[in-house]
């Protein structure tokens, strides 16, 4: 059954006396390159947003809108976390995302009283957590973070694209598609490919098996960097 995306997890927080809540989500983490990048976002209680949804639904023009109205709006709170790849590479990504996740919180002007997590539970964690399987479909503090991350994500993609053109990260952002497993093959990795990732390690077996038996791609339910902050 269809669940309009809204605030029935933050009433529920609010009614008990929680009075800042967060959504955090990632974007990034199943890509071959490039970092993985978390959002924490905290919503006014007055917010309103007829468009804002999970990022993943968003055509990429409305969702880079969307983006520009939330980092505009001066009620509300956000930061963002970012692991570039050689730390997914040091300690896996799984880890990774969740250090992203704790940074964006730690990152926030005031720390939230509750975080709502997009998917599973985070450990450790430095708040009391609501971890929501689709929360990026059914929150919209989530899905305020969905954008926010994967807009960050896709900015710093396209300033990699300008320092590596061959790869034509603008086009596929580090994702496994046949055409970065075709420039994968043909250069190499470059230095921001997680080389920990096996379709890195053998670009030309994941391309062959990409050709195949082709898949849609499965859902995927800055401030520590050291990378440049690409413009707004």
């Amino acid at each position: 059954m269809y669940r309009r995306c809204g605030f029935r997890y933050e009433k529920r927080l609010r009614a008990v006396g929680v009075a800042r809540v967060a959504g955090v989500d990632e974007a990034g983490r199943g890509a071959l390159a490039g970092p993985v990048v978390a959002a924490a976002v905290i919503l006014p209680d007055k917010f309103r947003h007829r468009r804002l949804n999970d990022s993943k639904q968003l055509a990429a023009e409305l969702r880079e809108e969307i983006y520009h109205e939330l980092v505009a709006t001066a009620e509300l709170s956000w930061a963002v976390g970012i692991i570039d790849s050689i730390e997914i590479d040091r300690i896996n990504i799984l880890r990774a995302t969740h250090k992203a996740m704790r940074t964006a919180i730690a990152a926030l002007t005031s720390p939230p009283d509750h975080v709502l997590i997009d998917g599973l539970p985070v450990i450790p964690f430095p708040l009391p957590q609501t971890a929501i399987v689709d929360g990026d479909c059914l929150s919209l503090s989530i899905a305020a973070a969905s954008v926010v991350a994967k807009v960050t994500r896709d900015m710093m993609m396209r300033d990699f694209c300008a320092r590596f053109p061959e790869y034509c990260f603008s086009q596929h952002k580090g994702y496994t598609t046949q055409l970065h497993l075709l420039k994968l093959h043909e250069f190499g990795p470059c230095p921001i490919h997680r080389r920990s990732f096996e379709p890195v390690a053998q670009p030309l077996l994941a391309l062959e098996g990409l050709i195949e038996a082709p898949t849609p791609p499965a859902r995927r339910s800055w401030r520590e960097t050291g990378l440049p902050l690409p413009a707004a």
